[in-house]
């Protein structure tokens, strides 16, 4: 056979399919050894692109070398590793293994963007083409969106969507930097592919990721890393890699790399902390600190239940109304108000149902809550949901408000209507301003409890924009714009008579407590005198006068 029949469409470092090739023993002991062990094959016949060196063999550090076993061994794994650590480098070095010693599998290598996706499957084309000829598969197909070899083994690269594998069969998924996938096609992604990976019972899917806020991501990483047993374990097995163990990165790189960035981006992208943005309306270390958990009760329509109703309760309900287009969500929440702190008990988030049929969803849950007071958002066409779900529903609990001249919209009752009222609030930038105010301090002083995914993770990307707060682009804030409203029912006086609370007298008196317990000056002896006296740490004498109140340290 001539050397020119041997090569796919003239590349002399392509075989051809259908060549055969005569192996010598050392050459067959030698593919035995890699097809059984692909750190071995790693080693010895990978090569990689060097930004000093140009084309290298592939030396995997140590943290490298787990990742390997851990794929090999385990059918899902997660990875939160830093930037620059060679992580996408490591995978398709496994997955070249993969595709070469096992038949007729099908590879998805999807990333957040198109252009990343098929710069990998570049990376894994170019350490094939350095293979030796007789460890090669014949090509059957091979350009910048796919290959497929004689073995019958397929890889193709793809932007991640959520039609990016649907209809298809794949053995293995490699989902890169899945935190920066908008969160919208993220769920529909999963949505989509769920049954394609279940489908098999050895289909392996590896999410290897930077993170980027409290994301879908970030549910994963949790719930990967919760104990065995626990509610929400999955069978993702974890992979963290510290900045540390790259060899090279010492205290003194840290240093110049937060230098020639910021201390920010340094937490996110070599600490890989789960950071929200810097400007959010709600702190970011609160924001870590915010867990969320498994409903006790959901549904596809986009219902959570994660305490279900009591009888004896006070219940209230905000409601934001979407057009029903597949763009912003219906949305609602339900809070139990009964006590302190208040819980979010309940949501509601769908993009696709008709406005028309979003009064029937309310009702029923409403009426289970005890016939939740009901709040309506009706800038847009939330109107009509309130009137279908008073007149036609001939639901009573729904919330009145009236514009009040210089007082604004005032909630005036909560039943039947009034003159010049309606069946609720307009989101005017007032309105906003109080309650987002209120939302901050009820979230961050713990007198709010948010344990749904959906709203802890709108929270995380609820940032500041001129003198208001809304969603990032790409994002979207409806479940927290429930909040928002809620956090400015909180100040009208008709909520105080349905909880006999007065949050701002509550949040204003905690406050005060918290500031004077850190102000009371330390190291005073109460010894009866008239007077007492401390030296203060640049030796003046301060004399407070006579000391009434030994709780605080204050004097009068």
């Amino acid at each position: 056979m001539s050397k020119k029949s041997i090569k796919y469409l003239g590349n002399p470092n392509l075989k051809a399919a259908g060549v055969n090739v005569n192996f010598s023993p050392e050459q067959i002991e030698e593919y035995i050894k890699c097809a059984k062990d692909p750190l071995y094959f790693i080693k010895n016949y990978v090569k990689i692109v060097s930004l000093d060196k140009g084309v290298v063999p592939f030396e995997p550090y140590d943290y490298q070398e787990k990742m390997i076993q851990t794929i090999h061994e385990n059918r899902f794994v997660i990875g939160k590793l830093p930037r620059q650590t060679g992580k996408s480098t490591t995978i398709i070095a496994y997955m070249l293994h993969y595709v070469l010693f096992n038949q007729s599998m099908n590879v998805a290598i999807l990333a957040n963007k198109l252009n990343t996706a098929r710069e990998l499957l570049g990376r894994l084309q170019l350490a094939y083409e350095y293979l030796p000829m007789w460890l090669q598969q014949g090509v059957v197909e091979w350009n910048k969106g796919s290959i497929v070899l004689e073995n019958g083994s397929k890889i193709f690269a793809s932007a991640t969507s959520s039609s990016a594998v649907r209809g298809g069969a794949f053995n293995y998924i490699f989902l890169d930097e899945f935190a920066y996938v908008p969160q919208n096609v993220a769920e529909e992604f999963f949505s989509s592919v769920y049954p394609t990976i279940t489908s098999g019972k050895s289909t392996k899917v590896t999410i290897i990721s930077t993170p980027k806020g409290l994301n879908m991501f970030y549910r994963f990483w949790v719930n990967a890393n919760k104990q065995r047993g626990e509610e929400g374990k999955n069978e993702y097995v974890p992979i963290e890699v510290h900045w540390s163990d790259v060899p090279g990165r010492d205290e003194e790189w840290k240093k110049q790399t937060i230098a020639n960035t910021s201390e920010e981006q340094f937490r996110t992208e070599f600490e890989t902390e789960f950071l929200g943005s810097t400007n959010t309306l709600i702190h970011s270390e609160k924001l870590k600190c915010m867990v969320y958990r498994t409903p006790v009760f959901w549904n596809n329509e986009g219902l959570r239940i994660y305490e279900k109703p009591v009888a004896g309760h006070n219940y209230v309900s905000v409601v934001d109304t979407a057009r029903g287009q597949g763009l912003d969500y219906h949305a609602f929440s339900v809070i139990d108000v009964s006590a302190f702190p208040y819980r979010v008990v309940a949501t509601f988030r769908n993009n696709q149902l008709p406005p028309m049929l979003y009064p029937n969803a309310i009702y029923s849950v409403l009426r289970q809550y005890n016939n939740a007071y009901c709040l309506v958002e009706v800038n847009d066409i939330g109107g009509q949901v309130a009137d279908i779900l008073h007149d036609e529903l001939e639901y009573d609990n729904i919330i009145y408000v009236s514009q009040m001249g210089c007082k604004g919209q005032v909630v005036n009752g909560g039943f039947g209507s009034r003159g010049g009222s309606v069946k609720g609030v307009k989101t005017s930038s007032a309105v906003k301003r109080i309650g987002c105010s209120i939302l901050k301090s009820l979230i961050e002083d713990t007198k709010l409890i948010v344990e749904d995914f959906h709203t802890v993770d709108e929270m995380c990307t609820f940032v500041a924009k001129g003198d208001s707060f809304e969603a990032e682009d790409n994002h979207n804030d409806d479940l927290v714009m429930t909040l928002v409203l809620f956090g400015w029912l909180t100040t009208q006086a008709y909520f105080k008579q349905i909880t006999g609370s007065d949050i701002r007298k509550d949040l204003y008196e905690d406050q005060m407590k918290a500031l004077e317990e850190e102000m009371t000056p330390f190291g005073f002896v109460e010894d009866g005198s008239v007077e007492t006296n401390f030296i203060d740490t640049g030796g003046t004498s301060w004399s407070l006068g006579k000391q009434e109140n030994l709780d605080t340290g204050w004097t009068i």
